[in-house]
C-alpha cells in the first residue's frame, strides 16, 4: 500500500499542475479495471484554452489497453494546438511520451509497459472540433506494444500458465523499421504437431499473414525477424498440463542493430533528443574474423548513479566483449561519464542500453572501428608485416603499404607482405622510455571513391631485442604519440647532456689515475736509482 501511495504522489502533482479552463470539469485518476475517457462536451465542440489529465492506475503485473472510438481534433503538422498525448506511466516524465496526436486521425490501440498511462488533452484560444472518445481496460495478457523494445511472456510466468489460456500481442514500431523476437525462456506442454500448449509467431498484425513459426516443449525457439513493422505472437493454452511458460523480448530496429561494416557510428534513440523510458536496446558489432573492435564515446548523458548505492542502477550503458550479455563486461556507465576507448579481444562487440521508468536524457553518441589482424615482426634491421587476403578482400596490394605508397605491400597466394629495410619507406628512430626504437606508420586504405577512409597503425620495433609491436593509431592515439614522442625528445636532450657530463667526469678520472701511476712509476725509478748508487 505505501509503495502505491508513493508512485501515486508526482502523478497526483502531475494533475493538480493541469487547470482546466474555469467551469470546465475534466482529468483525474481512473482505477476501475476498465472505462471510457472523452473529451469536454463530447460529442459537442470542446473548449478553447483547456488541459486535461488522466492518470488510469489498474491492478500491479496487468497493463493498460487503450482503444479510440472516435478522434477529431484542430489539425496541425506538428500537432502545436490541439493535441492529445499518450503516456507510458507519468505524464510529466517526456521519456514515457508515446505520441502526440491531432487531426482526424485516431492512435493506433496502446498497451502500456506497465500498470500506469496517461492520456493529456491540451487545446488552444482558436478552433475546436468534435474531441475524442477512447476505451481503456485492464489487460493480463495481449495487447498493441508500441514501444521501442519490451518483454512478452506467458501468464503468472515464471509460475506455470494456466489453462484455456488464449493471449495475442501485436507489436507494431515505426514504420521505418522491422520488428525482432528473441526468446530468454520456454518451457510449454510437447506435443509433436504443437496442438495442445503453443506460441505462434505471425509476419504482420494478424494470423492470416505468413507464419515465422509454431513452438512447444523446453527447446527455446530461434529468434525471429519481420519483414515490415509489424509482427504477431499468439499464445495458447489447453484445459490440462501446463508449464513454466515462456518469456520474450521484442525490439525495433531502432533498438536492435548489427554492424558489420569496418566502421560506423551509432547513438540512442531520438539522439540528441531524450531516449525513451522502459527500454532495453542493443547494439552489435560483429566482423571478420581475426578483428577486434575499438570502440570510441564522443557523447554521454545518462540518469545519474544511485546516491545510496553508487552504482549505474537506474538508467545505464553497458559493454560486453562479445555478442552476448554472458560475455564478458568491459564496463557500466551512467550519468555524463564518458567511457574510455575500448578495445574487444574478439571480432565482436555488445552494447546495451537500459533506461527505467522515470527520468530520461540526451542519452549518447558512439563510434567503432576494426582494428586490422595483422601479424608484426622485426630482425635489426627490418620490418616484416603480414595481413591475410581474407581480412582485406576488397583491397589490392596498393591500399597496403608502410610509410608512403612507394612501400606497397606485395601480394602472395594467401597475405598482403611487406619486408622493409629500417633505412627506407621514412621509418625512423626514436627514443621512448629510454630506450631506442625504430618507429613507422602502416595505411590500409579502405577509401572507395566517395569517401576517404585510410586506417593509420603505428609501427614499433626495439631491434637490440628484435620484439615488435603495432597499435591503430585513432585522433586520441596520435595526440598521446605526439606528446610521447615530445617527452622522450625532451628526455634524450637532457640524457645527452647529462651523458657528456659523465664522459667529461670520466676523462677526468682517467688524467687523474695517469698521473698517478706516471708518478709512481718515477719514484719506484728514484727508488733504484738510489740503490744502485
Amino acid at each position: 500500500m505505501s509503495f502505491r501511495i508513493a508512485v501515486l504522489i508526482p502523478f497526483l502533482s502531475a494533475i493538480n499542475q493541469a487547470v482546466p479552463k474555469k467551469g470546465v470539469k475534466c482529468g483525474g485518476i481512473l482505477s476501475a479495471p476498465n472505462g471510457n475517457i472523452s473529451s469536454p462536451n463530447f460529442p459537442g465542440l470542446y473548449p478553447c484554452d483547456t488541459e486535461c489529465v488522466w492518470l488510469i492506475v489498474v491492478a500491479e503485473g496487468s497493463s493498460v489497453l487503450l482503444t479510440f472510438h472516435h478522434f477529431e481534433l484542430e489539425y496541425h503538422a506538428d500537432c502545436a494546438y490541439d493535441y492529445v498525448q499518450i503516456y507510458n506511466g507519468a505524464s510529466q516524465d517526456q521519456g514515457n511520451l508515446l505520441g502526440t496526436f491531432c487531426g482526424e486521425n485516431p492512435p493506433p490501440p496502446f498497451t502500456s509497459a506497465w500498470h500506469v498511462m496517461s492520456i493529456v488533452f491540451r487545446s488552444d484560444r482558436h478552433v475546436a472540433h468534435s474531441g475524442f472518445s477512447v476505451g481503456y481496460r485492464k489487460d493480463v495478457c495481449g495487447g498493441v506494444l508500441t514501444g521501442l523494445s519490451g518483454t512478452i511472456s506467458s501468464p503468472d510466468y515464471p509460475d506455470s500458465y494456466p489453462n484455456n489460456a488464449e493471449c495475442s500481442w501485436t507489436v507494431h514500431v515505426s514504420n521505418r523499421t522491422v520488428v525482432s523476437l528473441v526468446f530468454l525462456d520456454f518451457q510449454l506442454e510437447n506435443n509433436e504437431q504443437c496442438e495442445f500448449d503453443y506460441v505462434a509467431v505471425f509476419d504482420g498484425p494478424t494470423a492470416r499473414h505468413r507464419p515465422l513459426g509454431n513452438y512447444c516443449g523446453s527447446e527455446t525457439p530461434p529468434s525471429a525477424v519481420s519483414s515490415s513493422n509489424r509482427l504477431l505472437v499468439v499464445f495458447r493454452s489447453d484445459f490440462n498440463i501446463g508449464g513454466r511458460g515462456f518469456k520474450a523480448y521484442y525490439y525495433s530496429g531502432e533498438c536492435q542493430q548489427i554492424f558489420t561494416a569496418i566502421k560506423g557510428n551509432f547513438s540512442s534513440p531520438q539522439y540528441p533528443d531524450i531516449y525513451p523510458n522502459n527500454i532495453n536496446c542493443h547494439w552489435t558489432v560483429s566482423l571478420a574474423a581475426g578483428y577486434r573492435v575499438k570502440l570510441y564515446a564522443a557523447d554521454m548523458e545518462l540518469e545519474d548513479r544511485n546516491s545510496l548505492t553508487d552504482a549505474c542502477d537506474y538508467d545505464s550503458l553497458a559493454v560486453h566483449d562479445g555478442s552476448s550479455q554472458r560475455d564478458p563486461l568491459l564496463g557500466r556507465w551512467c550519468g555524463a561519464e564518458m567511457p574510455p576507448p575500448l578495445l574487444s579481444q574478439s571480432n565482436k562487440l555488445l552494447v546495451v542500453l537500459n533506461t527505467d521508468r522515470n527520468a530520461a536524457y540526451r542519452g549518447f553518441s558512439l563510434s567503432y572501428i576494426g582494428v586490422v589482424p595483422v601479424n608484426v615482426s622485426c630482425s635489426r634491421t627490418d620490418f616484416q608485416i603480414q595481413i591475410s587476403q581474407q581480412a582485406l578482400p576488397q583491397l589490392d596490394r596498393y591500399s597496403v603499404y608502410l610509410g608512403n605508397p612507394s612501400c606497397a605491400a606485395q601480394m602472395t597466394a594467401t597475405t598482403f607482405k611487406i619486408i622493409a629495410r629500417f633505412v627506407t619507406c621514412g621509418t625512423e628512430s626514436q627514443r621512448r622510455r629510454n630506450v631506442t626504437v625504430m618507429v613507422n606508420t602502416l595505411y590500409v586504405d579502405f577509401s572507395d571513391g566517395q569517401q576517404e577512409n585510410i586506417q593509420e597503425y603505428e609501427v614499433q620495433c626495439e631491434p637490440r631485442h628484435k620484439e615488435a609491436s603495432i597499435n591503430l593509431i585513432s585522433g586520441d592515439d596520435r595526440y598521446r604519440l605526439n606528446q610521447l614522442t615530445e617527452r622522450t625528445d625532451t628526455n634524450t636532450e637532457d640524457a645527452d647532456s647529462s651523458n657528456a657530463d659523465v664522459r667529461g667526469q670520466d676523462t677526468s678520472d682517467i688524467v687523474f689515475i695517469s698521473i698517478c701511476v706516471l708518478a709512481g712509476i718515477l719514484m719506484l725509478i728514484a727508488i733504484i736509482g738510489l740503490v744502485l748508487l
